[in-house]
């Protein structure tokens, strides 16, 4: 399964932030694409891996100050996904469409 790959391998060899690996670099080893690679983080996450992400790249966390650095970043950016939303939703009153759902194929 390629999710527990992954977990092995940056378990096993990017153990803590100074250790992180940049994502092209493990798209490559891991042979996936980048949407991949953060689905398979986010599948990993989701199981309670402690698999960490910055600036520097992806890593198995070392420390909880690691994962929390990580989970700071991702409430940094629900907020801005947040704003994004909002905005959207402004504009379409553009449109005359303030519907929920309104326009959305599912």
């Amino acid at each position: 399964m390629a999710s527990e790959q992954l977990r092995i391998y940056l378990k096993g060899n990017c153990l803590g932030r100074k250790k992180a690996i940049k994502s092209p670099e493990l798209e490559q080893t891991m042979g996936v694409s980048g949407n991949e690679l953060r689905r398979q983080v986010n599948r990993l996450r989701r199981q309670k891996v402690p698999i960490c992400s910055g600036a520097e790249g992806y890593f198995y966390a070392r420390n909880a100050g690691e994962i929390y650095a990580t989970i700071h970043s991702l409430k940094v950016m629900i907020v801005g996904l947040e704003q994004a939303v909002d905005g959207l939703e402004a504009a379409m009153e553009n449109f005359g469409e303030v519907q929920d759902g309104a326009g959305v194929d599912g």
